[in-house]
């Protein structure tokens, strides 16, 4: 053997002919992936199989290298299933390590499957491949998790609380209200994700390095066959966008806001302070000192995951702003970051549908809070509005109602109507209707209010949504 055919056995097989020395040994384990993106080894033999499929269609390949080539895929691909599979860092990727095995399985037909493609559009495409994949989990659990608000939602719709601005009492709600927000909120997060998923359905497949190839490939086959709705059009951009994972990212970080404000809720409420709610003694953990103590750890984990799900957004504006095209080596950065926010949104997802089920709710609680802070105050001023009072004015002789019972220890409800008349002569004995916890909230009968009748009309239309 040649010096010259020396070094290029001792560098890296997929480049190697052009290096004169070996890697540093440092640069090798500093440049490689293969410890993390071995995670998208099920795309990579899916996409190669795509691959070879369409060669052999357009005769770079014989139907007999075909079909050994796929035999062999199928082979690494159950080698890597079973743990039987070796992973090697000298070899960079996940790329790289299974074309290595397959032709050291298959021989010489195993160093044709790399034909028409580069790892540039190989790898845009696994992730396009992977995040669909992950995406349909995800909204599988997102699903999950609305169905179980919806049921808790109309078994709560009746459950009178206070509703709070400021964290000041402000007007009664119930308790299948509150949830409904939070339907609301995940719902618009579902809309998000499938317009992601939509957006990311196109395949850069064919787009090699960067400037397509001379080889008669079939992309539009190679996309069809791999389930996306068509061949990305440029190749420059094919391979160099990334704006899929930045917008799962930002999908991942708004719903992981919306869960994080019901996991502050759900904190305060299971507080002796404000004890609305009992969570299930399986998503809660002790105290190593103090006996009494069940916290609430499930919504505090997802609380403080919300900042790490930020940072892998804000990790991939950063990774994309500065980047000339085509590909370059920055975007191997993409790949942690991106695998770190799927499996956290999909843990807290999993852990959230799990539990909202198993809320129970403290009614005595939830309506003796809402007695308190004056929070028909509101209604006392539309009935004087609804008797001729103009707004301003009613607003003025509520405030002085409300000084009054401040300095009474008395609710509203609990004035006398000699009481109430004091501050207006307008008042009269059919105020207590309205006066009532459970006048207020059905009081407020229209789309989007408080009323346990639209309350459950409005389970019933997400519902709808939900399986359409």
């Amino acid at each position: 053997m040649s010096q010259s055919d020396q070094n290029t056995e001792s560098t890296n097989q997929s480049w190697g002919g052009r290096f004169s020395e070996p890697t540093d040994a440092f640069v090798e384990r500093f440049t490689a992936s293969v410890g993390f993106d071995y995670r998208l080894y099920a795309q990579d033999i899916k996409g190669s199989i795509a691959h070879a499929t369409m060669l052999a269609k357009v005769g770079v390949l014989t139907e007999a290298e075909r079909d050994l080539i796929i035999e062999g895929l199928e082979g690494v691909r159950a080698d890597i299933e079973a743990g039987k599979f070796e992973w090697s860092v000298s070899l960079e990727d996940v790329h790289m390590n299974i074309e290595a095995a397959l032709t050291k399985r298959i021989g010489i037909a195993g160093k044709k499957l790399h034909t028409g493609r580069s790892r540039n559009d190989q790898v845009a495409t696994d992730i396009r491949l992977y995040l669909r994949d992950a995406i349909d989990v995800i909204s599988g659990e997102l699903s999950r998790l609305q169905t179980g608000l919806l049921d808790l939602a109309e078994r709560e719709a009746d459950t009178i609380m206070p509703g709070f601005t400021h964290l000041q009492t402000a007007q009664p709600v119930t308790f299948g209200h509150h949830l409904l927000a939070w339907f609301e909120m995940l719902q618009r997060d579902h809309g998000r994700l499938r317009d992601c998923r939509a957006r990311l359905n196109q395949s850069p497949l064919g787009a090699a390095a960067l400037a397509g190839t001379t080889y008669p490939i079939d992309r539009a086959m190679t996309a069809e066959l791999l389930g996306f709705d068509k061949p990305t059009e440029n190749s420059l951009d094919s391979v160099s966008d990334r704006d899929f994972a930045i917008e799962f990212c930002s999908f991942a970080s708004i719903l992981m806001t919306h869960l994080s404000r019901a996991s502050e809720e759900l904190v305060l409420w299971t507080s002796a302070q404000f004890g609305f709610i009992d969570l299930p003694d399986r998503f809660c953990t002790g105290s190593s000192i103090m006996p009494q103590k069940k916290n609430p750890d499930v919504p505090e984990l997802v609380r403080g995951k919300t900042g790490r799900v930020n940072g892998h957004l804000i990790s991939l504006l950063t990774l994309m702003k500065s980047q000339p095209l085509a590909y370059n080596k920055d975007n191997q950065e993409d790949k942690e970051p991106l695998f770190d926010a799927v499996d956290t949104v999909r843990d807290c997802l999993r852990a959230f549908a799990d539990m909202i089920p198993a809320i129970e709710s403290r009614k005595d609680n939830m309506y003796e809070a809402a007695k308190r802070g004056f929070s028909t105050a509101t209604d006392l001023a539309d009935y004087l509005v609804r008797k001729g009072t103009p707004f301003r004015d009613a607003h003025e002789v509520v405030g002085k109602s409300v000084a009054y019972g401040l300095k009474t220890g008395k609710d509203l409800s609990e004035m006398t109507l000699e009481e109430l008349q004091q501050f207006s002569d307008t008042i009269e004995q059919d105020v207590f209707d309205v006066l009532t916890l459970e006048g207020s909230v059905a009081a407020r009968n229209h789309i989007g209010g408080t009323a346990p009748d639209q309350v459950r009309a409005a389970v019933q239309r997400a519902r709808a949504t939900l399986q359409s």
